[in-house]
């Protein structure tokens, strides 16, 4: 890991040296100061109480190539099946962390859907605004991407408009014949009575080691609207740090569904800061995951005023040697009266090598609150598999169905028509079974 800081810390003068006048903006002291903040505390280890149950170590041991080339084109078939079928949507796509124009829709006209480098140069007034204004100052990986943050999506819902299709947000990473590394960062900002549902996947066509620290800082306004879904299914070389923080205002509604079906690792840090009454929070995730693969969520919502709603159902499917992590945090500080917070964490392990740390946690300094929250861990209803298979349902096809049933409770805010559709789909092919329904 040592390594990798030293590499990273020759990169950021590099990095530095090719901004020119840019270097000199408020934008660029808070990449300092959060590039400061990482040299000193390093990656965090196990000793770090949030990071107790994961090693990163195997993941940081590579020799990252950290600065990409934009040379390497991608052929639309070639992606055209990490994309959503049959519906329209505006399209970011990024190879290797540059902008592809000819892959993308981007528009201007009722929304600004475009990328987080137009932002920096176009609207610096919102850069000051919001950048590096929700994320955790804590979180060591977040501040790595915070003080390269260059290039990826800058999303801004204009007041009382709603888009009108989704948008999809692609990051693809070539094969360079290396390992890489790449740290794509997104803003999205939905005003006052605004609406729009968004699609995050990063795709790794390599098969050498690929490390993704994503960092998306969402600010949901007065009376806004917005469904964030992430599908994280990439292949079995590719790494993936996700960090994800929500701020929300007077009676907003989020909801972020996290479906971790894939790569080597993914730690997911999401957190919602709910800044004024009467909003709603949704977080919603379905784990499903098998031989050598680790997905580990941390989750915070943190209730600061009375009379918000939260919701976090998390549910995970473990075989072979899988290991899960959940650790969810819900904070009422003392002045959120009438606090209504639920969290549930489920999971099944299929085998006795498959193992799960989790740790709900409620921290409640508020006495006028409806707060619970329950977590349990177990394996496949061995009568109800009995019952299925003596009405003539073949084990295989049963033990599908039970997992199926268990995982669509984490669907229940997806709505998007073709990417329910997607996912039951990738969750049939996770359970190696074809099934001729959807939940």
């Amino acid at each position: 890991m040592e390594a990798l800081k030293d590499k990273l810390e020759s990169s950021f003068l590099v990095f530095e040296n090719e901004l020119n006048g840019q270097a000199l903006g408020e934008v660029h002291n808070r990449r300092k100061e959060a590039f400061e903040r990482f040299v000193e505390s390093g990656f965090p280890t196990k000793r770090h109480e949030e990071w107790k149950y994961t090693n990163l170590k195997p993941i940081l041991k590579h020799d990252y190539r950290v600065f990409l080339s934009d040379d390497n084109t991608v052929d639309f078939s070639a992606i055209k099946k990490f994309f959503l079928s049959d519906t329209d949507t505006y399209k970011l796509v990024f190879i290797d962390g540059y902008y592809s124009s000819w892959l993308s829709e981007t528009t201007h006209e009722k929304f600004d859907i475009c990328t987080f480098s137009s932002m920096l140069t176009k609207y610096r007034d919102v850069a000051e605004k919001y950048f590096n204004k929700a994320l955790p100052k804590e979180e060591a990986l977040a501040s790595v991407n915070t003080a390269f943050a260059k290039e990826g999506a800058f999303i801004r819902i204009k007041r009382n408009q709603t888009a009108d299709k989704p948008v999809e947000l692609i990051f693809i990473t070539t094969d360079h014949g290396v390992e890489t590394m790449s740290q794509p960062r997104n803003l999205v900002v939905v005003e006052e009575n605004a609406e729009v549902s968004i699609l995050e996947r990063h795709q790794s066509l390599s098969s050498k080691p690929v490390l993704t620290n994503v960092a998306t800082e969402i600010f949901a306004l007065r009376d806004s609207r917005l469904n964030y879904y992430k599908i994280q299914n990439d292949v079995h070389t590719a790494s993936l740090i996700d960090s994800t923080s929500v701020k929300q205002y007077a009676n907003s509604s989020v909801t972020v569904g996290t479906f971790a079906l894939g790569n080597k690792f993914v730690r997911n840090n999401l957190n919602f800061f709910l800044e004024e009454e009467y909003t709603q929070s949704y977080l919603d995730g379905i784990t499903i995951i098998d031989e050598g693969q680790t997905v580990d969520h941390h989750t915070l919502v943190d209730h600061k005023v009375p009379n918000c709603y939260s919701d976090e159902l998390y549910k995970g499917i473990y075989d072979a040697n899988a290991h899960g992590v959940f650790n969810g945090k819900v904070m009422v500080h003392p002045h959120a009266q009438k606090t209504n917070a639920f969290q549930q964490n489920n999971n099944i392990l299929l085998t006795d090598k498959a193992s799960i740390d989790t740790k709900p946690q409620l921290e409640i300094y508020a006495d006028d609150v409806k707060c619970s929250h329950g977590c349990t861990i177990g394996q496949l209803d061995d009568e109800a598999l009995f019952y299925m298979q003596s009405r003539g349902i073949p084990e295989k096809e049963a033990k599908a169905l039970l997992l199926y049933a268990f995982a669509n409770d984490s669907l229940r805010n997806v709505k998007i028509p073709a990417l329910r559709k997607k996912l039951n789909r990738q969750i049939a092919n996770k359970l190696n079974v074809n099934l001729d329904f959807e939940l």
